[in-house]
């Protein structure tokens, strides 16, 4: 099982209030069914949706509905599932406001005035064509595929609107509103009000973080090494040129200890470095002591090859 297909399932059988539960199956059926004046047909392969839509419109409506369960053998066997409103159709179609004198009516934008009514409408439509990627198996991202651009628009400024950033993006026929931010994804997993699959994405996500801050420190503390190996190198060729060339005698006492430390530890980092010096040759010193050493040295060896 899917992890869509788990929070579709924790979704659908979650308890909601009127207001969100028709705001559901105006989406639902505006999204995903075939729509007349004389008839509403929705095909489901989830079989908990397929449940929460039938109840939902038998509360509200009272009206009957047929169903059919199909046995689809094609790829993999699955149950798919199919209702079918004839009776009442047209005041289904009214009621949820698909329908305003006999023709098709958009969506009414005064949905962002009312939070219940904006978190069902979305809701709806990821129980309709939505899905999550699970996050043990790759990135994060989350979808709703529409067959109409003036459907994702609409989608992608609710969610706007509800401070997500989503984006569309046009993925061969269909139009796709994503959203590839954890966070955010976290967020819209809670507004579906899933909580058992709000711990596992956040269990998940948490172990991930965890995971690529400790990659980031170990390739931090591998490229701080790398810098120490080669300003230690470095800094040993120095040395050896000093010696090579008599000028070693010319520093004083304290540069010659922080030479002779380098020398006996060439692997070492400058914080390494002055705490062995502190300790092996008794002479305190830091960081930015050690590297203002190494200046002089520096400037030594540029002086010397100037007049060379």
């Amino acid at each position: 099982m899917t992890f869509s297909t788990k929070l579709k399932e924790e979704i659908a059988n979650s308890p909601s209030s009127r207001v969100i539960i028709e705001s559901e199956l105006s989406a639902i059926i505006r999204y995903d069914s075939l729509i007349s004046k004389d008839s509403v047909i929705l095909t489901f392969e989830n079989g908990s949706v397929a449940r929460r839509v039938y109840r939902s419109l038998k509360e509200i409506f009272h009206y009957p509905i047929k169903i059919i369960i199909r046995n689809q053998k094609r790829l993999r066997a699955k149950q798919i599932y199919i209702l079918e409103i004839h009776e009442g159709a047209l005041d289904v179609l009214h009621t949820l406001h698909i329908y305003k004198n006999n023709r098709y009516h958009a969506v009414d934008e005064r949905i962002f005035e009312d939070k219940e009514q904006a978190m069902g409408f979305v809701r709806g439509i990821f129980l309709a064509n939505g899905s999550i990627n699970d996050p043990k198996t790759g990135g994060y991202h989350c979808e709703f595929v529409f067959q109409v651009k003036n459907d994702a628009l609409f989608l992608n400024k609710l969610l706007h609107k509800m401070k997500f950033t989503s984006k569309v993006l046009k993925r061969n026929n269909r139009y796709m509103v994503y959203l590839k931010s954890s966070e955010e994804i976290s967020d819209i997993i809670r507004l579906f009000e899933a909580p058992n699959c709000l711990f596992y994405f956040e269990d998940i996500r948490i172990y991930r973080d965890h995971k690529n801050m400790l990659n980031r420190l170990n390739n931090c503390d591998i490229a701080n090494q790398e810098r120490s190996l080669k300003t230690g190198s470095n800094q040993v060729e120095q040395i050896n040129f000093l010696k090579r060339n008599d000028l070693f005698s010319l520093l004083d006492d304290k540069t010659k200890i922080v030479l002779e430390a380098r020398l006996k530890y060439p692997e070492s980092s400058y914080q390494e470095l002055a705490d062995i010096i502190t300790t092996e040759y008794n002479y305190k010193i830091g960081k930015s002591g050690i590297n203002h050493h190494f200046i002089k040295v520096k400037k030594l060896i540029d002086n010397y090859n100037k007049k060379a």
